[in-house]
Formats: structure tokens, C-alpha cells, sequence
């Protein structure tokens, strides 16, 4: 199946370095840093990471996070209510802007 996203272009990841070597080495240090143990377990963390994944809807992401929840012991059901949390969190902020069109009509039809 031809995409525009490419599965083979997920393990070039580390190659962003060649074209501003500092930066990439600050956002990879940076990247370690936040998915280290903490007050959130590496588990909590990737399957934070899978439902930011799916709302920002990045495939690369999504198979990374994927991955990344298996291995850190995550199951399918923790992980699709994950999915479910971004995808009502996504729904929420939809409806909520929602207050700004009918603030918007009122302004205009009052």
C-alpha cells in the first residue's frame, strides 16, 4: 500500500541531527529526560504518549508508543482506553469551542 507516511522513515528518526546537529542533541537529551522514571512509571508515561500519539494523529507515534506500551507491560484494554481519553479529551475541546460561535451569534444576532 503506497502512504505518504512512510514506515521505513520511523527508524531514521536520529537523522534529524544532520542538518542542525546542537538542536537534535538539546531535544534528544531533553526527550530522555522526560521519559525517564519519575513520579509517573515508564508505562504510565508511554501510554501517555500513545494517547498524545493519536490526538496529534502522528503514525510514526502511534507505532513507536505502540511498541513502547507492549514493552512496558501495558495491555490492549489500558491501552485503547488511552485511545479513548484522547479521543474524548479531542471531542471536549471541539464542543467547548463550541461557546465561542454562540457568543459569537448572540454578539451578532442580539
Amino acid at each position: 500500500m503506497n502512504s505518504y507516511y512512510d514506515p521505513a522513515d520511523l527508524p531514521k528518526f536520529g537523522e534529524i541531527a544532520e542538518f542542525q546537529p546542537e538542536l537534535a542533541k538539546k531535544f534528544f537529551s531533553y526527550y530522555g529526560d522526560v521519559f525517564k522514571e519519575g513520579a509517573l512509571t515508564a508505562r504510565e508515561k508511554a501510554l501517555i504518549a500513545l494517547a498524545v500519539s493519536h490526538a496529534v494523529q502522528c503514525p510514526y507515534c502511534i507505532e513507536a508508543y505502540t511498541e513502547g506500551c507492549l514493552e512496558k507491560g501495558a495491555d490492549e484494554e489500558q491501552m485503547m482506553e488511552a485511545v479513548h481519553v484522547a479521543g474524548a479529551i479531542q471531542a471536549g475541546s471541539a464542543l467547548v469551542h463550541g461557546v465561542q460561535m454562540m457568543n459569537k451569534v448572540k454578539e451578532i444576532t442580539m
